[in-house]
This record gives structure tokens, sequence and C-alpha cells, in this order.
């Protein structure tokens, strides 16, 4: 696949504080490149920046190997965190309303479908259910038919259901060679959609790479957990065990799971409720870029 978006040397300050700290990537046609990273990273100021919203302090921005202008514009689509609708005003007719900003746009009929908005097409946008709406939303910004579609934060505040109901809309839309853009809190949600991605901090690019290549190079052990409760604190000096309480949970890395459950019977810890999984996205989250609480 070729490049359609590349950034080269990415700098933003603001009154004094450098938000993005010489970032560069390239962004493969058709792929869903996703950025993560604690509040306050710079993932936000990144996008703002590829978007057009806000003009870099340095740096290089190139779409299809030239810098943004009237052709990004015209063939991009951006699905807002929160988008301020018109009130009063039906989803049909938001719906034709936005398709008059654009020269070329894709059917209405045909928006209407992948999106599943023929059941409330006549109700007014006040009245949607929060995965109505982001479904709204998403067909605005597909409304010009973009070849590059910025999805931010796209499932806030959505239930499981219909989280994974809007995955769907995306691979839908993944597979007609789109290239989307993602920032997302949900780990799990940029591991399943995301051919690649960049975890931020500080301003800076940590980590970069598929979800799973990321997990394999920095990973190569398991987690048991067990209920704090049932782990008696004197295993936490143990020097066979590396254990993490949090949340009423132990957490116990293993590169052996059978020597390591040895030792949990020798020392009489009960096994009834012990669970067993491999390493996640959101553990290399955490261990990238830490715990603690940021504002």
């Amino acid at each position: 696949m070729s490049s359609i978006l590349q950034v080269d040397n990415l700098v933003k300050h603001f009154n004094g504080v450098q938000a993005v700290n010489g970032v560069s990537f390239s962004i493969e046609r058709g792929s869903c490149f996703g950025l993560l990273g604690p509040n306050g990273a710079g993932k936000t100021t990144t996008v703002e920046m590829l978007e057009g919203i806000i003009t870099p302090t340095r740096g290089d921005i190139r779409y299809k190997g030239e810098p943004t202008g009237v052709a990004f514009r015209t063939e991009a689509g951006i699905m807002f965190q929160e988008t301020a609708l018109q009130e009063f005003i039906r989803v049909g007719e938001i719906l034709e309303l936005f398709s008059r900003f654009y020269p070329r746009t894709r059917p209405i009929d045909e928006l209407i479908e992948r999106c599943a908005l023929g059941e409330f097409l006549d109700r007014d946008v006040r009245r949607l259910s929060g995965g109505q709406r982001q479904r709204l939303l998403l067909a605005i910004a597909l409304i010009n038919d973009p070849q590059i579609v910025f999805l931010d934060e796209p499932t806030t505040g959505l239930d499981p259901q219909a989280r994974r109901n809007f995955w769907q809309l995306v691979n839908d839309i993944k597979r007609e060679q789109k290239t989307l853009i993602l920032t997302t809190h949900y780990m799990e949600e940029a591991y399943e959609l995301c051919d690649e991605i960049i975890i931020m901090d500080h301003g800076k690019i940590i980590a970069q790479g598929s979800p799973r290549a990321l997990l394999k190079e920095h990973f190569d052990h398991s987690v048991i957990c067990l209920p704090a409760g049932e782990v008696p604190e004197s295993l936490d000096s143990d020097s066979r065990m590396r254990l993490h309480r949090a949340n009423g949970q132990v957490e116990i890395l293993s590169d052996n799971i059978t020597a390591s459950i040895e030792l949990l019977i020798a020392r009489e810890v009960p096994l009834t409720h012990l669970q067993i999984r491999s390493r996640t996205l959101e553990d290399l989250f955490l261990e990238l870029t830490g715990r603690e609480l940021r504002s």
C-alpha cells in the first residue's frame, strides 16, 4: 500500500507549552490508523492539525504527496467527538442539508441503509439515542464520499451493543478501501479496528506498530488473576512472584503458568476464582504511560 498522509516533524506550541514535539509518521491508503494516549499526551492536538483545524508551529503534513489544501478538504470526512447539530430539524433533513455542502456526494439512500437510519428519518435529532446519533454523525462524515475519514472518540458513551454495532460499520467502511484515522480511549476498540497504532505521551510517539506486533515485542508472559483477599500479602515480597494489587484484584505476571500455579498451591492459595489471560493493549498502554491519574 502507498501512503495517503505523511507527517514530518510536527510541532505545536500553545502559550509556551509544547503540546506536540516532533511527531512523524505515515498512514497507508486503505488502513485504519489509531492514535492513543493519556489525557494531555498531544494526540488531540495532532489530529486537529491533521484535520486542518489548527495550524502547526512547525512541520509538514502532506496528503497524497502534496500540501493539504482544497483536494484534502474535498476528500476528507470528519466525525467529531461532539457535534452541535441544528435544533428542530429531522434526520432526513439534516442529511439533505449536509449533502448540499459538497460538489460530489454519496447517494443519501445508500448512507441511510449503510448506517441503519431508515427507521427514524422523520425524528427530530434531539430525540435520538446515543447510538442513533453516532450513526447519523458517521453518515454526515461519509456524505462527501471521502477518501480519508477521521473518527474522534466515536463510541464514547455507547453501551457495549451499540459500540460493537458501530465497529461493524467501521469495518464495512474499511472494506471500501477508505483510510480511517481513529482516536479512542477504548483499548479493545483499537485492537479490533486498527491496522497500526501510535501511542503518544508528553507530545511524543513512544510506541508504533500493529497492535499484535507491539504486544509480541513488549510481552512474553501471561497474567494470572485472583481476588486480592485470597492472596496473602506475604507473597508480595516473594522474588518468584511478580504481582500487582489494584481494585480488589491481584495480577501475577507469569512466564511459566504451571510453575506459578504450583507455587500458589504450595502457599495454600484457593484457585476457585483463578483466571488466566494473555496480555492486552491496555496492559501495554499502562506499562508505557504509567498508572497515575491524568487531568
